[in-house]
């Protein structure tokens, strides 16, 4: 689909911005990787989509093939606000504001990235009035905000009264709870998934990029559950720890 509407456009505009994903990055993403790391095999040829980062790098070379420089890549990483259908920050407000003991990952400094999806896009129609091209990691500098400050956001703009308590990441995997899918955004600082939040964002920042408060954002999207409901993906169990897990951890940390 990529390939089809380069192909149409490419005679037509004189810049494409397509959002493509850190995920075209070989696993693991180190810390610190730049837009210089090795990349995954894609095909721009291909229907299959199963593997995610293969179909964006593929998704890549359709539009580079097509436009060149005039083709701006943003390799977003993780992506959050309003109208953010996977849930991860929908399933922490929600259950910031259930109340009661929160199962809190790691450590409450633990630096985050990610990117308020409406700056994303203000970023890259920015670039394409500008003509900026070339590929660009595109997600917060690391430690935007940390773990803690996003789980005092979600706390306070739903006007919970829950007791965060933080747990080990050892004792975490000893329960055998997933980071970044059971306890949403968080990921270890060590392990192969500790890069997903410590990636080299200063191309994109020198171009301009910027990013709101974590605060706004926490704000914003409890703004559109409350007004528009909960994503599908809160109630299908595609995202978030059991309720009774959690207790079971909880229930060792008194």
């Amino acid at each position: 689909m990529v390939r089809d509407a380069a192909t149409l456009l490419v005679d037509r505009v004189g810049h494409y911005g397509y959002v493509s994903s850190r995920s075209v990055y070989r696993w693991p993403i180190p810390p610190g990787l730049d837009e210089h790391g090795p990349v995954v095999k894609g095909d721009p040829n291909s229907p299959d989509g199963d593997n995610y980062g293969a179909a964006k790098r593929g998704g890549e070379l359709a539009v580079l093939e097509a436009f060149a420089e005039q083709a701006l890549i943003a390799r977003a990483g993780l992506i959050l606000g309003p109208y953010e259908q996977v849930g991860r920050l929908p399933w922490w407000l929600r259950r910031l504001q259930r109340g009661g003991r929160v199962l809190a990952p790691g450590q409450p400094d633990r630096p985050l990235q990610f990117i308020d999806g409406r700056d994303l896009a203000h970023w890259m129609l920015s670039a394409g009035e500008n003509g900026i091209g070339g590929i660009f990691n595109t997600v917060s500098k690391p430690g935007h905000a940390t773990m803690g400050e996003l789980l005092d956001a979600c706390r306070a703009v739903t006007g919970s009264s829950a007791e965060l308590v933080w747990t080990p990441p050892e004792r975490i995997a000893q329960a055998g709870i997933g980071p970044w899918t059971e306890l949403p955004i968080w990921v270890p600082t060590e392990g192969d998934l500790a890069g997903l939040h410590a990636g080299d964002v200063s191309a994109a920042f020198k171009r301009g990029l910027d990013c709101r408060p974590v605060a706004d954002t926490v704000a914003d999207t409890w703004a559109w559950l409350e007004t528009e409901g909960d994503p599908p993906s809160l109630s299908d169990g595609s995202v978030g720890l059991d309720p009774v897990r959690e207790a079971e951890v909880l229930a060792g940390s008194r």
